[in-house]
C-alpha cells in the first residue's frame, strides 16, 4: 500500500479533515497504531471536526463583526447592569434556536457592540 498516494487521494477528494489525521497517524510508532475499524471511525470524526470549524470560520468571517471577542471577555461588573449568569444564559445560544431576540441597551461606550459581537461569536 502507498501512503503518498492514499493521502494525495484524501486531498484531491478534499477531505482534508481525513488527510491531516491520516498523515499524523503515518508519523505513529507501529505499537501505537490502531486497528482498521477504529482508525476508520478516528479518520470520519477528523473529517466531520475539520468541516465543522471550516463551517464556523467561514460564517464568522462573513458576518464581519467589529470585534473579535469572547463571552469569557466580558466585564460583569453592577455598574454594567450585566452579570455572569446572564452573560451564560445567552452564550448558549438557545435564544437563537427559540427565535427570540436579545435587545443591548446602553450609553455610548458601555460596550453595546462588544457584547453582540461577543454574542455573535457563540456557535448556535
Amino acid at each position: 500500500m502507498n501512503t503518498q498516494n492514499t493521502l494525495d487521494q484524501l486531498k484531491s477528494l478534499k477531505l482534508s479533515g481525513m488527510a491531516n489525521r491520516y498523515e499524523a497517524t503515518l508519523q505513529l510508532p507501529v505499537h501505537e497504531l490502531q486497528d482498521v475499524h477504529s482508525l476508520v471511525g478516528m479518520l470520519t470524526q477528523a473529517e466531520v471536526e475539520y468541516r465543522n470549524y471550516a463551517r464556523t470560520q467561514k460564517y464568522l468571517n462573513s458576518s464581519k463583526l467589529r470585534y473579535h471577542a469572547l463571552p469569557e471577555e466580558i466585564l460583569c461588573t453592577a455598574e454594567r447592569g450585566i452579570t455572569r449568569e446572564q452573560v451564560l444564559r445567552l452564550s448558549d445560544g438557545m435564544f437563537i434556536a427559540g427565535g427570540e431576540n436579545v435587545l443591548i441597551t446602553g450609553a455610548t461606550g458601555c460596550g453595546k457592540s462588544f457584547l453582540a459581537c461577543a454574542l455573535g461569536a457563540v456557535p448556535a
